[in-house]
């Protein structure tokens, strides 16, 4: 008898690929599903709450959470039905069962994700030791939270949200509560706040043992520890916030006038410096170099006097990190300057997979204090380690960890190696509609954007909705500059207008909407078709420009034909465009920019983009491998010494 004998209709036709048969096995459970569904739905709301209660009681008695999983998953059901209108496709329940068991869910975007992950957070919760859902910035947290809530109340369940500007006093509340939402920055400091917050107990306690003053002892940590963490964007958190290590600062030393000196002053003495004469670059490490021409120049240029002490290998370097970041970091692309809570101007980055304010995120080695120096805003002195840990260690800490998104099986064999975790691709609930048609590739920009707006100016007067992805919020203004000056009315999505996101999404979909957004990863809020959009070809997504990540490229595309819609996409390419330089070097992204000045539009060159495309993945992909293996190292050392890997200085 094959595997998919029994199975409810039209599922077991869906399965193929890796891991169809863990879909097949989860699948004949769907009929049991059902089957207690049938019986919870002629409850009252009161006796739910008692079977859910009586669930709880089970599992601390010590059933096993597998063997309730089908009564469980009946009663978030019935629940999503009767307290919001909303139940659970089958596919759900098999993206839910697949979370439960360890997996990183990929779900086309318009699944139903946020639906989904009631079904593995509410079984875990259970246990009475927190469940937490991990995503990608506060609102979606608070949103997400919010908009689930109803389904968690009906069967006996708090929840909780963290967010950024939360009190201690607050946080510890949401961390008690049996599902808690928030952002992987959060929990992450939050767990070094209160690894830091122990040892001082541990000290105060070993103080007053030997005599000492008893001093305050009333502060209690936040977190109740890592259980279960379901993270939203996997790819997202995962693999491209990896690189950058969580670091709380210590308190800064009397070298910080000094250091903002440094800073101040390479900022403004980058302009003195040539490349090749005072400076070598290095394209393929991003890396820069004073020549000795270049060094004498640092000797002979004046500073200011609280520079008198710094010794010239550390001027060299200030000077090296100012002429990086006016290379390599740009502003409106890579960051943005605007007025903080203190009224103070400052430097934020923009996440380049997905668009969004990378909120109390900083560049190390002195890279974001660099980028300030060169902006003219107050510079936040880079201070000492008091504690640090990397996605990959705060995620690997909890005993059971899951992931969904609808862009992970590029990532899986990376995923497999650092997380010991399986992709599964979860099947459509309804066809994918999703129409590709030819790349278009242009000799320049100018080329590009002329076309693009041609292409948008024709769907526009046929009614069609569209949705045009860009690389930065500078592009993004630049194109909705050309939109206007050809009367055509549009929203622009970007990090500067993040408060009206939700309702700028939602709308896309209506007839003869046109959205230009820098990036739609992680955006979370589903584009509904109007009736009449049906007809005209559904959504048409335009994607201007390639990313670093294919993956971000995709989480745009799966914007349109949603849920069995229609829908089109289209992918436009210069040769003069980014991501050439990023994968290829500025050399030969240099010739075939000039190849592009003798040649007309073309539809065969697509797959040297793709090509550079692909040695950026690469080369971020090393250096997430590099990261990993010298903060295993490092924690190893720190261990071997009876130190605390987290805590302690490297030095």
């Amino acid at each position: 008898m094959s595997q998919t004998a029994h199975l409810p209709r039209g599922i077991s036709s869906l399965f193929s690929g890796k891991g169809h048969w863990r879909l097949a096995r989860w699948a004949k459970v769907l009929p049991r599903i059902e089957a207690f569904e049938k019986q919870f739905r002629d409850l009252s709301d009161a006796e739910l709450r008692k079977e859910s209660l009586s669930l709880r009681y089970r599992v601390r008695c010590g059933e096993t959470m597998d063997a309730l999983l089908p009564e469980a998953f009946g009663l978030v059901r019935e629940a999503g039905r009767r307290a919001m209108n909303m139940r659970h496709f089958d596919v759900q329940l098999l993206g839910g069962t697949a979370l439960f068991h360890g997996c990183i869910a990929e779900m086309e975007t318009g699944e139903g994700k946020t639906l989904t992950a009631t079904l593995p957070l509410y079984l875990h919760a259970l246990a009475g030791k927190g469940a937490h859902l991990a995503t990608v910035n506060d609102y979606l947290a608070r949103r997400d939270a919010e908009w689930m809530k109803p389904i968690y109340q009906l069967l006996g369940l708090e929840v909780g949200v963290i967010e950024t500007q939360m009190s201690q006093d607050d946080r510890r509340k949401n961390y008690a509560c049996d599902v808690t939402y928030g952002t992987a920055k959060e929990f992450g400091f939050d767990f070094l706040r209160d690894r830091l917050l122990l040892r001082r107990i541990r000290q105060q306690t070993a103080d007053i043992f030997f005599g000492g003053d008893r001093g305050q002892q009333n502060e209690q940590p936040v977190q109740r520890g890592q259980h279960f963490c379901l993270v939203d964007e996997a790819d997202s958190i995962l693999i491209d916030e990896a690189r950058t290590p969580l670091i709380i600062s210590a308190l800064p030393d009397q070298a910080a006038q000094e250091a903002v000196a440094c800073y101040e002053w390479a900022a403004a003495a980058v302009d003195y410096f040539d490349e090749d004469d005072d400076y070598e670059y290095d394209h393929e490490k991003r890396k820069v170099e004073l020549t000795f021409q270049g060094r004498q120049k640092v000797r002979r240029l004046p500073h200011p006097e609280e520079m008198n002490s710094v010794g010239l290998i550390d001027l060299y370097e200030y000077v090296e990190r100012a002429v990086k970041v006016r290379r390599d970091f740009h502003r409106d692309r890579d960051y943005v300057v605007r007025r903080g809570q203190d009224g103070k101007e400052e430097v934020v980055i923009v996440d380049e997979s997905t668009g969004r304010l990378a909120e109390g995120r900083k560049w190390r080695d002195g890279i974001h204090q660099a980028a300030e120096a060169q902006e003219g805003v107050p510079i936040t002195v880079a201070t000492g380690q008091a504690a640090r840990i990397t996605v990959q260690d705060l995620f690997l800490r909890y005993r059971f960890l899951a992931g969904m998104t609808g862009t992970a099986t590029t990532s899986a064999g990376e995923i497999r190696k650092i997380y010991k975790r399986p992709v599964i691709k979860i099947p459509t609930n309804r066809v994918n509609k999703r129409q590709r048609l030819p790349d278009r590739v242009f000799g320049s920009s100018e080329q590009k954007w002329e076309a693009i707006v041609q292409e948008v100016k024709e769907l526009y007067e046929q009614g069609r909705p569209v949705l045009i992805g860009t690389r930065s919020i500078a592009k993004s203004e630049h194109l909705s500059a050309l939109l206007n000056r050809e009367g055509i009315s549009h929203q622009v999505l970007n990090a500067h207008r993040i408060a009206e996101e939700a309702e700028i999404v939602a709308r896309a979909g209506q007839a003869g909407k046109v959205t230009v957004a820098t990036n739609m990863a992680g955006r979370g809020t589903d584009i509904k078709l109007a009736p009449d959009v049906h007809e005209t070809g559904g959504l048409h997504v335009i994607c201007t420009e390639l990313h670093d990540s294919a993956r971000i490229d995709r989480q745009l595309i799966g914007r349109c034909a949603r849920q069995g819609d229609p829908g089109t996409f289209r992918m436009y390419m210069a040769m003069d465009d980014d991501i050439l330089k990023a994968g290829f070097g500025p050399k030969d992204a240099e010739k075939y920019a000039k190849q592009g000045e003798r040649m007309a539009a073309s539809e065969g060159l697509g797959r040297l983009f793709h090509r550079a495309q692909k040695k950026v993945e690469t080369k971020h992909l090393r250096d997430r491998m590099i990261l990993l293996y010298h903060e295993k190292q490092r924690k190893r050392v720190h261990l071997e010494m009876g130190q605390d890997p987290y805590l302690d200085s490297p030095d």
